[in-house]
């Protein structure tokens, strides 16, 4: 398969240097199956490739971004982007492959990988098990990263996540450069420590044509490929489905990347905050604090009376990581008052947003302490009522009538349009990580934290038509209270603010964020667990 892969790939090379100048490379002449517009460079590869199967009988299918699936009756399929980089090849950046993957229905069935680099005629290969290879050399990944002076590929493209700007300014060093394949193809080599795919518009993220030979050459070269929930990416033979990603050699990487700046381990400090009120809560911290035995430790001051030790309060703490001993709104106090890397041991009810559970506490944090864990950074609401900006809160946003059985009349404005008029006894304004709490109970969807989005809830409303709306979380979202009556506006459940009649709340999205303690347990699990199976 490797010798047919390397003929495809000298034909396609011969076919493309015909084609007179770039200009004419770039010549749009239609659209692709894939929804984007079609280079002639791009369609003389393709044609060259399908051309090859065709005359030579050779028993695949062929997955291409250009013309779609070609299906041939094969029990296998070529996943091929006949040219990565075509805006380099365009404009003459010698940065473009031909891409080829043989395998079934999905990433984890290729057991072939071939690109080629169609300026300097380097070839990098895999198979399955075989380990990885660059012009018939072995190559390998960096095992060990010098996380002082990370040199890292970031996609920073028009649909770039926010996170990626940040991330370059993080590192040593970074680049941008246009073809997937090189960039993963340098990460297997160990020239490069990590490449960061990470798009805020899923029409704008990775497609399996993309990366499914890259991604078998970084893995055969030791590395790894991981969803921006930790798990091992795997994409479907399927144009349509799409993912952000990182790849990298070393996990600690990984680690750094999606940490926002990793908490240390060695000579850590935690903080402690109590909810004292919650029965066997002073218990499970006195556990915690055990199993902390040897680290500086600083308490909230009523804990701190309590338990004895350092206390202060918990806007005051200078510590690495926060652990709170209570509910979800323990937890919400304290992202409310530190910005620390935060862990809940859940002695509440539910406890959707704490990460240990009262049996698992040792457990927990040795874990902890070992450095065994990932951080999810997720977004917070930013709210003002008369140009003045109030607290940022984590889960939402409330509007409500400050009368017991009273409806307020709202009217709601998303980027200034108005988008629902509605009489209520208020309006919610939620973040992913809120979707699961108050917004919940009045039946708006649960959202996926990844999602970047709001979600308006209309609270009680008078007619049966007045539904949810999912708004992206770049939008500006306005509550005007219509009627000379006043309200309350509640953040998270911890602060209040009188809002007047006729008033007006503006929502956008924080450019502060939070960071959550996880120790790999997914969304989706976490729904079933707390909520599905609670129920």
């Amino acid at each position: 398969m490797m010798r047919i892969l390397g003929e495809i790939a000298d034909a396609v090379a011969g076919a493309i240097g015909k084609i007179p100048d770039s200009r004419s490379r770039g010549e749009c002449i239609g659209m692709g199956a894939d929804g984007t517009s079609t280079s002639q460079i791009d369609k003389v590869a393709e044609n060259t490739v399908l051309d090859y199967i065709q005359r030579h009988g050779v028993p695949l299918n062929v997955l291409s971004e250009e013309i779609g699936f070609v299906d041939n009756g094969a029990e296998e399929t070529l996943v091929l982007d006949p040219i990565d980089g075509t805006s380099n090849a365009v404009a003459g950046v010698p940065l473009f492959t031909i891409s080829m993957a043989v395998g079934r229905d999905s990433m984890s069935g290729v057991h072939t990988a071939y690109l080629r680099n169609l300026v300097t005629g380097d070839v990098i290969s895999a198979v399955k098990g075989g380990g990885a290879f660059k012009n018939g050399s072995p190559i390998r990944v960096r095992e060990r990263s010098d996380l002082d002076n990370l040199f890292l590929m970031i996609y920073l493209g028009n649909g770039a996540h926010p996170s990626s700007f940040e991330l370059a300014k993080r590192v040593k060093s970074s680049r941008a450069y246009g073809c997937a394949s090189i960039e993963m193809a340098l990460v297997a080599e160990g020239e490069a420590d990590a490449f960061v795919m990470r798009s805020e518009k899923y029409s704008r993220a990775i497609r399996v044509v993309d990366i499914a030979a890259s991604a078998l050459i970084l893995r055969e070269a030791g590395g790894e490929v991981l969803d921006m929930g930790g798990s091992p990416l795997d994409m479907r033979f399927d144009l349509d489905v799409r993912s952000s990603f990182i790849a990298f050699g070393d996990r600690r990487v990984y680690d750094f990347i999606t940490r926002g700046g990793r908490p240390r381990t060695e000579g850590a400090v935690y903080g402690i905050v109590v909810n004292t009120a919650a029965p066997g809560a002073l218990d499970y911290a006195r556990r915690a604090l055990r199993a902390l035995d040897g680290c500086e430790c600083v308490l909230d001051p009523e804990s701190a009376a309590a338990l004895g030790g350092r206390g202060a309060p918990v806007e005051e703490m200078d510590v690495d990581v926060m652990i709170t001993v209570g509910g979800d709104g323990t937890i919400l106090r304290t992202l409310m008052r530190n910005g620390a890397p935060l862990i809940g041991i859940n002695a509440g009810g539910v406890g959707f947003l704490a990460e240990i559970e009262a049996g698992d506490i040792e457990e927990g944090i040795a874990r902890l302490r070992r450095g065994e864990y990932v951080v999810e950074e997720r977004f917070k609401i930013s709210s003002r009522y008369e140009g003045e900006r109030l607290a940022d809160a984590v889960n939402e946003a409330v509007v409500h009538t400050d009368s017991v059985a009273k409806i307020r009349h709202y009217r709601v404005y998303v980027n200034d349009e108005l988008t629902t008029e509605v009489r209520a006894d208020g309006i919610i304004v939620s973040t992913p990580t809120g979707s699961t709490c108050y917004a919940m109970s009045l039946g708006a969807p649960i959202i996926d934290p990844r999602v970047d989005s709001f979600v308006i809830v209309p609270m009680a409303a008078y007619k049966f038509a007045s539904r949810p709306f999912v708004v992206p979380a770049d939008a500006k979202v306005t509550v005007e209270v219509v009627m000379d009556r006043g309200c309350l506006l509640v953040l998270d459940g911890q602060e209040e603010r009188k809002i007047a009649g006729k008033g007006r709340v503006e929502f956008t999205r924080s450019r502060e964020t939070v960071r959550f303690i996880r120790f790999g347990t997914g969304f989706y699990t976490r729904v079933r667990d707390k909520l599905v199976n609670a129920i």
